[in-house]
């Protein structure tokens, strides 16, 4: 009868331990990746941006006044610091009454050229709608019955509908303009016209909501405590 090797068992608790390392090593860097990822691409795409505005807005500049001439070196964000300079002016140039002269003047002109009109109309769409200020972003998160009763999504206030929405639907309340966003990509949706009895306002913020939207229900704000809300058929069905 024949006897095993004698070193079968220590070779195979050194494989073990080899793997458990192999194993260990693949988790940290799967968790240094999660860590650095993000980071790393947000440094990369703010330093890209960057060389593409300088590479834009210099190009603009004569060659006696580039800034290299001055400072010796091709320093990166020059070009950017024109830009922000050059966009303030602009802004506080528009805000007056000479500016604002200018700027109808300007749109005229566009208006009576057929596809530079639609381009420049299109592209202003998008930058007031990016840019917009504060007062036109949502007010509240919300819950409402989508598509059917008995089934609840989250949407977004935008504002109380008035004019001929307001006039044309048939209920003695007030309106509520609310947003409902698909998954994952919020930034398509639905525009609903709910009466404000209808409409379950949250304690979350807007970016806790979108955050639930974009994870479709993975990421709950405050996941881990347990809120106390009083829900009037709950409590019924609890009695």
């Amino acid at each position: 009868m024949e006897k095993e090797p004698p070193n079968e068992i220590p070779e195979t608790l050194h494989g073990r331990r080899r793997r458990r390392l192999f194993s260990g090593l693949r988790n940290s860097f799967l968790t240094g990746l999660v860590v650095v990822a993000p980071i790393g691409l947000t440094i990369w795409l703010m330093w890209a941006f960057v060389g593409w505005v300088d590479n834009l807005v210099l190009q603009f500049v004569p060659e006696q006044y580039q800034p290299k001439n001055y400072i010796g070196i091709d320093l990166r964000g020059v070009g950017a610091i024109i830009f922000l300079f050059f966009t303030i002016f602009v802004g506080w140039l528009a805000k007056g009454m000479i500016g604002r002269s200018l700027i109808r003047f300007g749109e005229s002109l566009v208006e009576r050229m057929p596809v530079v009109r639609s381009i420049y109309n299109g592209l202003k769409q998008i930058a007031e709608t990016v840019f917009a200020q504060s007062e036109t972003s949502f007010d509240k998160a919300c819950l409402v019955e989508y598509p059917r009763k008995g089934i609840w999504a989250i949407a977004f206030i935008s504002t109380t509908a008035k004019g001929e929405i307001r006039n044309r639907v048939p209920v003695d309340e007030e309106i509520e303009s609310v947003f409902l966003p698909t998954t994952p990509n919020p930034t398509s949706g639905f525009l609903l016209f709910v009466p404000k009895s209808d409409v379950i306002i949250l304690d979350m913020t807007v970016e806790d909501a979108a955050k639930l939207v974009i994870s479709a229900g993975l990421v709950y704000p405050n996941g881990n405590a347990v809120e106390t809300v009083e829900n009037p058929a709950i409590q019924a069905a609890q009695k």
